[in-house]
């Protein structure tokens, strides 16, 4: 009797969101493929509408009744704790979780719409990371990395707000803060992460001030400073989240001229692994009024998956597309038998993984050589340099989550501080990057994550480990790595993709690879990359 009347709490709450997630989802994607006052209207009334179906105190109490019963059915018990995380946030205050609705579609809109200037022209995220890829000219990249940030200034105060509103809803659920809310809300203890965090802080230290400066020497040498006189702008990526090439081979010349699609489905086809059908529904070239980032989105959690990209090609678009059409598979072959609220990834580092783990690929020896066809003695350059840049890439990255996920932090324990220093100053502390000289400005805010994704990017972080801890296991189990490997592909389909959110994130990876997610893999994958340098 107990799993009956469950089965029917988790009936009648599927048959009231279902629709309304479907809706949400595609006028979050028209919302984003593009900017307009209508499809910001669009987003609001179905984010009110969720908003309202998810807020019934009443249905929250029989969801929690039904927990509380001796349940003989796992799939059932488990999708009355995944509703009950869902719909958690909902029994906060109605009228600050309305305001943030508003404030969220607003937000979102400018992201899309707003473009940094410079010298009287309005440059995209492509054409500025461009300049700060090719230019000499330190003025003009100087003014184009400030161009980039401009889209903070517009929304600086409202991200605030949100922040503001975020810790409203938590404080009256029981929580001291959005950020120690959100992290509950994943299943991740707060306690694990900061662990988690430092571990890795504190190993990747020192090979990264090892690797930050030799790069800063070949910076100097390149804009014929001094070391001392590197700035945000002398490096290639505005956030400086990925290894600048300055003083290695480029690996763009590679892509020139390359079908991004062409080469995305043959590599999934290479694992018989098919992302056709998300191909098929995806948004994937620049244009005005576009979200100019990049994300993979499942509609319906019936096979309706789709990917925005703003592709050029290049390596950092190819990666990016290897990358996105990671979280597409994974989705596509989530077991559709599934109950509509299991049939999704355990949490998002396990979808963040795959999507890692093949947009590594871009820089790989192993991928390059029979995918592109390359030459044996251009092969041998590239593998040469495969390793160093997938080691330095890393190493960037890792202290680039740090700077994200001690922002976040700091931000939720007291939104009213002076953000701007605080945000400088932990840029310093972990990536070595000197502030501008003088500069006032929320440079953070031009981070879209913080805004639209908060608390999210420790999980990036968490994929990258839980990428390596995967292929280790399939280079353990079939003797080869990834790429061209079907034993590979079987065992992500069967045994990762397919269980969708039957069991906990944590329990899931140990059921596929034998122990829950440490950083150990990752860290030896860097070692091992570093040494082939």
């Amino acid at each position: 009797m107990p799993d009956r009347a469950a089965k029917k709490v988790v009936t009648a709450w599927t048959e009231r969101l279902e629709p309304l997630h479907r809706e949400s989802s595609l006028a979050w994607w028209a919302s984003n493929t593009e900017a307009s006052a209508a499809n910001t209207t669009r987003f609001r009334a179905a984010l009110t509408a969720v908003e309202e179906a998810s807020e019934d105190a009443d249905g929250f109490a029989r969801l929690e009744r039904s927990l509380a019963e001796p349940l003989a059915d796992a799939a059932t018990r488990r999708s009355l704790e995944v509703l009950r995380r869902d719909l958690l946030p909902f029994q906060g205050p109605r009228d600050v979780r309305l305001q943030l609705v508003d404030l969220r579609a607003s937000v979102n809109e400018r992201f899309s719409s707003v473009r940094g200037t410079v010298r009287g022209k309005s440059l995209g995220d492509n054409e500025i990371v461009d300049v700060l890829k090719r230019s000499d000219d330190v003025a003009l990249r100087e003014e184009t990395w400030k161009a980039s940030k401009q889209v903070g200034a517009a929304v600086a105060d409202d991200v605030r707000r949100l922040a503001r509103l975020r810790n409203q809803v938590a404080r009256a659920l029981g929580h001291p803060d959005h950020y120690t809310f959100a992290l509950r809300q994943q299943d991740v203890d707060p306690a694990w992460l900061d662990a988690f965090l430092t571990r890795l802080d504190e190993a990747t230290a020192a090979p990264f001030a090892a690797y930050k400066a030799a790069l800063d020497a070949r910076l100097a040498r390149r804009f014929r400073v001094d070391p001392s006189a590197l700035r945000p702008w002398h490096y290639e990526d505005p956030f400086f989240q990925e290894a600048p090439e300055t003083g290695r081979p480029s690996f763009d010349r590679l892509f020139a001229g390359r079908d991004l699609v062409d080469l995305t489905v043959r590599t999934y086809d290479a694992l018989g692994l098919d992302v056709r059908p998300a191909v098929e529904r995806s948004d994937l070239l620049p244009r005005a009024g576009k979200c100019q980032h990049a994300f993979c989105t499942h509609i319906d959690r019936r096979g309706d998956v789709r990917v925005l990209c703003n592709n050029v090609p290049n390596e950092r678009w190819t990666g990016t597309m290897l990358h996105e059409f990671g979280h597409a598979i994974y989705d596509l072959e989530i077991d559709r038998g599934l109950p509509w609220v299991l049939r999704r990834p355990p949490h998002m580092s396990s979808t963040e993984a795959i999507a890692m783990l093949f947009g590594r690929l871009s820089k790989d020896a192993a991928w390059l050589v029979p995918v592109l066809g390359l030459a044996p003695s251009e092969a041998k350059d590239v593998a040469a340099a495969a390793g160093p840049a997938f080691a330095e890439g890393m190493l960037v990255f890792t202290r680039w989550v740090m700077v994200m996920a001690r922002f976040e932090r700091a931000l939720y324990a007291d939104p009213e501080q002076d953000l701007d220093t605080l945000w400088w100053d932990l840029v310093e502390r972990y990536q070595r990057v000197r502030r501008p000289d003088g500069r006032k400005a929320p440079d953070w805010a031009a981070k879209i994550h913080i805004a639209t994704a908060p608390v999210y990017y420790h999980s990036y972080l968490m994929g990258e480990c839980t990428a390596s801890q995967l292929l280790h296991h399939v280079r353990t189990t079939t003797g080869q790595g990834l790429v061209g490997n079907r034993a590979a592909g079987t065992f992500l389909r069967d045994v990762f993709f397919r269980p969708g959110s039957t069991r906990s994130w944590n329990d899931h990876l140990a059921a596929a690879t034998g122990k829950p997610l440490e950083p150990t893999a990752f860290l030896a994958d860097i070692a091992a990359a570093s040494a082939s340098a």
